[in-house]
């Protein structure tokens, strides 16, 4: 196996990280969608369309940036320490990919193909209800009344869906912050990176310094053991691999970070990267000659119509710094809505 990224996606990232000809070159079309955006959020910030305030506080998890950055294991991570807080939380979201018009429930049984990936390991990860719905504000109105129980929504992503009232904002960013620091689409910004928030994660595997920005964590992700797709129970730690042949793949926002950690771990894997929410509707790894291969929990999760039996799962763990669970949950306390 050799590395692969969509001609179209390895162009842009690698622009979007400069301020080339080309990026100056659409920035008319930049000031174009700021324009578009800042109206729109203006027209929310006055009130002249109104946010709607679901019962209980909400929790945004979003990125200013295109691409992933980390926001899934940060969403199971704060969910869990919600959970330890006393809090009984949901989650609700998009569903990148998913098949749904209306609020649907997202089950650990349930397919990827129908609810999205991320959905649904935020599903069978915390065991929280999770609802999906493009219209988030439905989705958490359906959770609620199917959960009465629930007193805190945890939102993946949905930053700029500003019709849903949110009491704390955490944004979350990796090694490319903000890139050139332009919109789209000369830069990779939805928004500026000054824009307000209440917090801000830097999910960065280098020992970077972090930008000077009111209440900004590290983001660490760890780790676990992995486990064999064919029988969860058999588990093996990364180093265990070492010195085998291995091969890896990743269908995530940035594999190449995946890659990193399984070198890191002494491994020296054949890498694969597919497009982020890759389907795997057919087994990829049918000709692939390794002793083992190594794939993400999002990936595993699509794994429905077929099995390998060299297929290792690797987890990972995000580490939320114990001072951002406190302002978080000093704030849902307060009940504040933005």
């Amino acid at each position: 196996m050799s590395d692969f990224k969509p001609p179209i996606e390895s162009f842009f990232a690698c622009e979007w990280r400069k301020r080339g000809p080309i990026a100056w070159g659409l920035t008319p079309f930049a000031c174009l969608f700021g324009a578009i955006a800042a109206t729109r959020r203006a027209f929310f910030d006055m009130g002249w369309i109104k946010r709607v305030d679901v019962g209980v506080p909400v929790v945004v998890v979003g990125n200013v940036t295109v691409g992933g950055t980390g926001k899934t294991p940060t969403v199971i991570a704060l969910v869990e320490a919600l959970r330890a807080a006393g809090f009984q939380p949901g989650v609700v979201s998009r569903g990148y990919g998913a098949k749904v018009k209306k609020p649907t429930t997202v089950l650990p049984t349930s397919l990827a193909a129908q609810v999205g990936d991320e959905p649904l390991l935020i599903a069978r990860r915390t065991h929280a209800p999770v609802f999906v719905c493009p219209d988030r504000v439905a989705a958490a109105q359906a959770l609620l009344q199917a959960h009465p129980n629930v007193d805190v929504i945890v939102s993946d992503d949905g930053l700029q869906h500003y019709r849903l009232a949110r009491a704390f904002e955490l944004v979350v960013f990796d090694d490319r912050l903000g890139g050139n620091g332009f919109l789209l689409p000369a830069g990779p910004l939805r928004e500026p990176v000054s824009r307000h928030r209440d917090a801000t994660l830097i999910n960065s595997p280098y020992d970077r310094a972090l930008p000077p920005w009111p209440n900004t964590f590290a983001l660490d992700l760890e780790p676990g053991d992995a486990w064999l797709l064919d029988d969860p129970h058999l588990r093996r730690p990364l180093s265990a691999f070492a010195g085998e042949k291995v091969a890896a793949a990743a269908g995530i926002g940035s594999p190449e970070r995946f890659f990193a950690t399984l070198r890191a771990a002494g491994i020296t894997p054949a890498t694969r990267a597919f497009p982020d929410h890759y389907s795997y509707q057919d087994n990829p790894f049918e000709t692939v000659q390794a002793d083992a291969i190594l794939v993400t929990e999002k990936d595993a999760v699509k794994f429905q119509a077929w099995r390998d039996a060299h297929v290792w799962v690797v987890p990972v763990q995000a580490v939320l710094h114990p001072r951002l669970i406190a302002l978080v949950v000093e704030k849902l306390r307060g009940r504040t809505s933005a």
